[in-house]
């Protein structure tokens, strides 16, 4: 049983954390189920498993908004 699957080096390698990473493909799998056009031509079902194929193959992309992080400090 394994508790927390590997996540693609690809997919790693797309962003600059794997929070960033999850957070994407969560907004990206909810465009997906409001009726937004799928970008590729994997051929599954599940919103996340579309979301993943289309970070991996460099179709969905993000913008860091550096004025966040001030706020932080």
């Amino acid at each position: 049983m394994m508790l927390y699957p590997s996540i693609n080096e690809d997919l790693n390698n797309k962003t600059d954390s794997k929070y960033t990473l999850v957070v994407l493909a969560a907004k990206r799998a909810r465009d997906i189920i409001d009726g937004k056009p799928v970008l590729t031509e994997v051929e599954s079902e599940r919103p996340v498993s579309l979301a993943a194929n289309e970070i991996s193959e460099g179709l969905i992309t993000y913008k860091r908004n550096e004025s966040v992080e001030g706020i932080l400090e």
